[in-house]
C-alpha cells in the first residue's frame, strides 16, 4: 500500500483544498491529512481559525479521498510521521516548493500545483469587502 501525507489548516474548507487532496490521493492508495492544532495555528503560525481543530478535522473526515487525520503539533514533526506512518510520498501545494526536501532522504517530495482562483485567503479578503 502506497501511503500519502500532506499538512495544512484547511480552515474555510473550499474547492481549492479538495482539489489538492483529490490529487494527494490520486499519488497513492492512503492519505493522511496532518491538521494543524488551534495551538499550532496561533501560536507558530498567528492564524486564528473560522472552524475549531474538532470541526475541521470532522470535516476532512467526510471528505472520500481522506483516510486518517492526525494532528500537526509543531514544525518538527514531519520526519517522525514520515516514519511512523510509513509514508511514501510526502505533498504540499507549491507555495512551499523546496521547503521540505529535505524529506527526500525518507520519502518522494512533491509540490502541486495550487488552484489559482482560490485561497482561503482570498476569501476573507472578499468577505471584508462586503
Amino acid at each position: 500500500m502506497k501511503r500519502v501525507i500532506t499538512y495544512g489548516t484547511f480552515d474555510l474548507l473550499h474547492y481549492g483544498h479538495i482539489n489538492l487532496l483529490r490529487r494527494a490521493k490520486a499519488l497513492g492508495d492512503y492519505l493522511i491529512v496532518a491538521l494543524s492544532t488551534d495551538e499550532f495555528n496561533w501560536n507558530e503560525k498567528q492564524k486564528k481559525c473560522y472552524f475549531t481543530y474538532a470541526e475541521r478535522k470532522q470535516l476532512l473526515e467526510a471528505i472520500r479521498y481522506v483516510d486518517l487525520v492526525i494532528p500537526e503539533e509543531n514544525w518538527e514533526q514531519k520526519r517522525t510521521d514520515v516514519k511512523e506512518y510509513h509514508v511514501d510520498t510526502f505533498v504540499m501545494g507549491d507555495d512551499w516548493a523546496g521547503k521540505f526536501d529535505f524529506l527526500k532522504e525518507q520519502c518522494e517530495v512533491v509540490y502541486l500545483p495550487r488552484t489559482p482562483e482560490i485561497s482561503t485567503t482570498q476569501i476573507k479578503q472578499d468577505l471584508n469587502k462586503k
